[in-house]
């Protein structure tokens, strides 16, 4: 096997940048688009899905509106491994138009988990409507049958990295989920929440955030945003 190391500075160059290439080839090729949907219900136009995909299972019931960006290693998932579902329902998961869904996200559904448009999502989010059981104290938690709930998201939401979605959760539009937080219920309309479990750290209302925000952004563009 050759030894990097033993490769003269110039033949790593060469051997990087060739590599590089490859690499930007592949991921370009591999990203899938409308032209290439893979099965999925539908894939809205201008919608991309990166390279390298995460694991990604029952396209079919899985539906993306238009100009939606989803970054490499997002999981999309619908049912259980024995599970059979059924062609003729509805998608599971729905994610809407002009949406962003940051790398290593986790959306795994078995019932009904709706994104709204507009809708922000980070890295790392983890988004589920269905849960271990364990009512049964004589019964393994891992043998029993799940329990669901369906999750909502509303439009113009932006959900921070590493936040967890737990079933059961609708969250309103234009709502701030903190990085971290684990969310259960309802959650309002413009607000902030955060922490775990989330708890509404400010809202807007009478015209106003309260608490007041500590800053209003000064040097945005006036085309902003574009």
């Amino acid at each position: 096997m050759l030894d990097p190391q033993r490769l003269s500075p110039r033949a790593r160059r060469i051997a990087a940048g060739a590599i590089h290439r490859v690499w930007r080839w592949v991921s370009t090729v591999g990203t899938v688009s409308p032209d290439d949907a893979h099965g999925f219900r539908h894939l809205g136009e201008r919608s991309l899905i990166g390279f390298p995909p995460g694991d990604v299972f029952g396209e079919w019931w899985i539906a993306i509106g238009a100009e939606t960006l989803i970054a490499p290693e997002v999981t999309m998932s619908v049912g259980l491994p024995t599970e059979t579902l059924d062609r003729s329902a509805p998608p599971v998961i729905t994610i809407g138009a002009r949406c962003s869904i940051g790398r290593g996200t986790s959306i795994v559904g078995r019932r009904r988990i709706e994104i709204g448009d507009d809708v922000t999502i980070a890295p790392n989010v983890y988004i589920t409507d269905h849960n271990h059981a364990y009512a049964d104290v004589d019964v393994p938690i891992g043998q029993q049958y799940p329990t669901h709930e369906p999750v909502r998201i509303g439009d113009g939401t932006w959900i921070a990295a590493g936040a967890t979605i737990l079933p059961g959760s609708t969250i309103g539009r234009h709502v701030t989920v903190g990085a971290g937080a684990v969310v259960r219920g309802t959650v309002d309309d413009h607000t902030v929440v955060a922490g775990s479990p989330a708890r509404v750290v400010r809202r807007f209302r009478d015209g106003a955030w309260d608490p007041p925000l500590r800053a209003e952004p000064e040097d945005a563009p006036e085309d902003w945003p574009v």
